[in-house]
């Protein structure tokens, strides 16, 4: 592939002026204020108060095509000019010094050098998660990127001369990759710096020459098409003109204030067996110039070279607007491993990089992206897998030199449990495998062969614990081999490194007793198993505030998770502490639709199965309230993005239940959640909610806006004004409707975040505020 003519990150010809920055610039203190934001206004913790007055195939059926002859790839990539290029940045690296660290921080996504001696990380020390390194053994740290754009995912090459890395420039959602020397040096942005891109970062090459990128780039409509830049639409295929069809539903608009132009096919309904039917029996369409231009640009991943030295090489490209991440490379180039496609539909692709084709595809479950790897010979592909099953397992797969499936054997699995993380050391032959048992970790360790195609696991050996979830696992070749993300329910969350089989605190990770600060241990929750008025049994986690006598039923707070996959785990949560040092309990359930329970339940939620959802918040408010718990006089609810939703849904379908709600960046009317929402949200978000077109009438009913005239109680909303996930106006809307009914309602707003919040400063501003409303509305 030719290197680019135009620099895509700094929009500039290569040879002629010099590139402008390529970071965010700094907020205008002359600028206008936001909407409904005027001087003089009420602040609280420097924060204004936003006035508002203006289905799966078994294996056996996902079969893949045959690696049919065509005009090679150059025919159907991107345009050159969508390839990233490394753009050189100022250094930015700390002080080689040791910084006095916040009393209590957090470490998390450890990534391993060679040597297995030196981690790179992400902490929160100085306020807002940033990329450092450290000894697994020493005490000395040193910050390599001290901009104030939050960190969220780290990879050291396996040549140990670069740290690559995803940064959220202004705590936003679109993100891009950055590398840096491990001493500081050399910094550089590889991918996602111009304006209304996202860049994403996948696996090194095994000799660290390169690192893949996925770039998600603007889409070029066919002349006389709207204007308006929307999203390329799902196909089944990778880079695959035979499958490509510019059908769209009649009256289908880009985006006429209803929804973002979704894919065409629904892919992942029926899987790739039958698109393969598609291919096999059907005749491929023409292709020609017009459908090339407006099949270009959604999700495309290529092979960039920090240095800048090779130019860019193209390995897959993704038509819908959902996800793509390179998780692995055969060690000889040929096979790339590919994680694409919408929540509930994701799918591992096995890609020969020579023509980009797919030759093998199977289901994978959500959670950790990092899905699997080849063994050094490429004969066998190791995944980690939900495919006909209800818990996730590891799966070994026999590869024919082409890549094409020749077997499928599941190699490790639990019953009644899923595999959740997986990871291997850099020869291939050890595995660690951490399994999620009731919302708790239980990691073992074992050998793994895959040679010639013949797979097997050894003996797998279990490994204690101190706290109760690991949230990423490292490994590397000589050390200790595995390092691990620790989070606990007495702990902030830290690093950790396997010395002699036995857990060892890294000295930079916050100590136990650190976790808060003196006078007030955090709440050990205890486990409650509540059943839903049809039947089906929910789970959650309990949080007593301390100094409550037993059998005494306690002001409590419902907190709803997000995702809605996400899974309610026993792990320190500061807002907790804050809402129990208050005297409020607080009760965390899983509702359907969490993750960690099963294929079944994550599923139980579709299309009318989320009226069945709203229901389960008041049946498990009913559970504490028999048990003793809770007094019915004094609940509340509370939760963020999903959970967001789902406070606002119970607030409008049990209207008498809770006397008060806060909603952080939840939905509050899908139809312009989808009007505003990210394109390749959408597209996942179709599978879980319903289509924006098809389903209208499913998802005005499910809406909390249509039902808005029974709210009684005051809410609270929060949201990050930069969420482009779930726009600003869906709060906005939600508290100006409540106003103008005569109900107490207001609006935080978060300066500087998106839809996660990131930073210290907001984190601690959100959940002093949320405690403040909840105490003044249900506390004694």
């Amino acid at each position: 592939m030719a290197a680019n003519a135009r620099n895509q990150l700094t929009g500039t010809e290569e040879g002629s002026r010099s590139p402008r920055p390529a970071t965010a610039a700094p907020s205008d203190p002359s600028a206008a204020p936001p909407f409904g934001v005027h001087a003089g206004e009420d602040v609280v913790d420097g924060v204004p108060w936003l006035p508002l007055d203006h289905g799966t195939a078994p294996p056996a059926a996902v079969a893949v095509a045959p690696a049919a002859a065509w005009s090679g790839a150059s025919a159907l990539a991107p345009p050159a000019s969508t390839a990233p290029v490394p753009v050189p940045l100022p250094e930015t690296a700390g002080t080689r010094d040791t910084p006095q660290p916040l009393r209590s921080h957090g470490c998390w996504y450890p990534s391993l050098d060679p040597s297995g001696r030196q981690v790179a990380f992400i902490c929160d020390r100085g306020g807002v998660p940033q990329l450092w390194t450290g000894p697994i053994d020493g005490d000395e740290v040193h910050l390599l990127d001290s901009d104030p754009h939050p960190v969220k995912e780290v990879a050291w090459s396996p040549d140990g001369r670069w740290i690559a890395y995803t940064t959220a420039p202004g705590g936003g959602e679109h993100t891009r990759v950055l590398c840096v020397r491990p001493d500081g040096t050399g910094r550089r942005v590889l991918a996602g710096a111009e304006p209304g891109s996202s860049a994403y970062l996948g696996c090194w090459q095994h000799d660290g020459s390169a690192v893949a990128v996925t770039v998600a780039e603007p889409v070029l409509l066919p002349a006389g098409g709207d204007t308006e830049e929307s999203p390329a639409r799902a196909e089944p295929g990778l880079a695959d003109p035979h499958t490509y069809t510019s059908a769209r539903p009649p009256g289908w608009a880009v985006r006429d204030g209803r929804a973002v132009l979704l894919g065409g096919p629904r892919y992942g309904d029926a899987g790739p067996a039958a698109h393969l039917a598609e291919r096999e029996g059907g005749t491929p369409r023409e292709h020609d110039q017009e459908s090339d231009q407006e099949a270009a640009g959604g999700l495309a991943a290529y092979l960039v070279d920090p240095t800048g030295a090779a130019a860019p090489a193209l390995l897959a490209v993704e038509r819908g607007a959902a996800t793509l991440r390179v998780c692995d490379l055969s060690r000889d180039g040929r096979l790339a491993l590919v994680r694409r496609g919408p929540r509930g539909r994701r799918e591992a692709l096995v890609v020969r990089t020579s023509d980009l084709r797919t030759t093998f595809a199977l289901p994978v479950a959500d959670g950790d992206p990092w899905i699997g790897r080849f063994s050094p010979d490429a004969t066998t592909l190791w995944l980690r897998s939900d495919a006909a099953r209800e818990f996730a397992a590891l799966f070994a797969v026999r590869l024919a030199p082409g890549g094409e499936q020749q077997g499928i054997t599941v190699t490790a699995e639990r019953e009644g449990s899923g595999l959740e993380l997986l990871t291997f050391g850099r020869d291939g032959s050890t595995a660690a495998l951490a399994w999620n048992v009731r919302g708790a970790t239980e990691l073992e360790v074992t050998t793994v062969s895959g040679t010639a195609g013949v797979a097997s696991v050894g003996v797998r050996r279990p490994v204690s614990l101190p706290h109760e979830v690991v949230t990423r696992m490292a490994r590397a070749g000589g050390g200790p081999e595995l390092v691990l993300a620790l989070s606990g329910s007495q702990r902030r969350p830290g690093v950790w490194w396997l010395s002699e089989g036995t857990p060892r605190r890294t000295t930079w990770s916050s100590r136990d007793e650190d976790a808060v600060p003196p006078g007030r241990s955090p709440v050990r929750p205890v486990p409650l198993r509540p059943l839903a008025r049809d039947g089906l049994p929910l789970s959650g986690w309990y949080y007593r505030a301390p100094g409550r006598a037993p059998g005494q039923p306690a002001p409590c707070v419902i907190h709803l998770h997000g995702g809605p996959e996400e899974q309610e785990r026993p792990v320190f949560n500061p807002l907790y502490h804050e809402l129990s040092g208050r005297g409020l309990d607080i009760f965390a359930p899983d509702v359907r639709g969490s993750s960690g329970h099963g294929r079944s339940f994550v599923d139980a939620d579709l299309g009318t199965g989320r009226f069945a959802a709203i229901e389960d918040v008041a049946d498990c408010a009913a559970h504490i309230v028999e048990a003793g718990l809770a007094d019915p006089r004094r609940l509340a609810v509370m939760g963020r993005s999903y959970g967001g939703y789902l406070v606002m849904a119970s607030l409008v379908w049990h209207p008498e239940l809770f006397r008060t709600g806060v909603a952080a960046c939840g939905m509050s009317d899908f139809a312009t959640f989808y009007a505003g929402t990210e394109p390749w949200i959408a597209e996942s978000a179709a599978h879980k909610y319903g289509h924006p077109e098809h389903d209208r009438d499913l998802l005005h009913s499910l809406s909390p806006m249509t039902r808005i005239d029974a709210l009684r109680v005051p809410v609270l909303t929060v949201h990050g004004e930069h969420d482009t996930n779930v726009p600003l106006g869906e709060s906005e809307q939600f508290v100006r409707a409540a106003r103008e009914r005569g109900l107490e309602a207001e609006l935080l707003l978060l300066r500087n975040e998106g839809h996660d919040f990131l930073r210290a400063d907001s984190r601690r501003i959100f959940r002093r505020t949320a405690a403040d409303w909840i105490e003044r509305h249900v506390a004694e």
